[in-house]
């Protein structure tokens, strides 16, 4: 099981959120994206336009498949001229502590296990949903090829 986050900060007077998603297996390119558009979903059901997305350079980000869904997803939402463009800052190489979520992800792992015995699943999934009070969803999931 793997964990894909994002931290999401609107103004200074609200309190920033964590969106969580989880996924059977690794995370890859073509979850990434899924991600990446159901956060743009919620985005733009709040009245948001942009996304700026900070992130390390794991191979699912960086890949050519995610460059090109992003690429594509901002020209169609420019033609449209409805949804949520996606800005990807890539951090420099070997600087988590850049990245503000990473902060969350080291407290989060140390709230939640169990140095005497390793959680079922579900379980530490239930217990990083309850840390950063967020809301349990599907899993997502890589959709196999005809």
């Amino acid at each position: 099981m793997a964990c894909y986050g994002l931290l999401v900060r609107f103004a200074d007077d609200q309190p920033e959120e964590v969106w969580l998603r989880f996924v059977d297996g690794r995370p890859v390119s073509a979850i990434t994206t899924q991600f990446l558009a159901d956060c743009c979903d919620r985005l733009a059901a709040r009245g948001k336009t942009a996304l700026l997305l900070i992130w390390d350079n794991a191979s699912w980000h960086i890949s050519k498949q995610v460059k090109g869904w992003i690429r594509e997803h901002n020209r169609t939402v420019k033609q449209e001229r409805r949804g949520v463009r996606i800005l990807a800052c890539q951090l420099p190489v070997k600087s988590p502590w850049l990245n503000p979520m990473e902060p969350k992800w080291v407290h989060s792992k140390r709230a939640v296990v169990e140095p005497a015995r390793l959680l079922p699943a579900a379980e530490l999934e239930e217990r990083i949903c309850a840390h950063f009070r967020c809301h349990r969803q599907d899993h997502l999931i890589a959709q196999q090829a005809a």
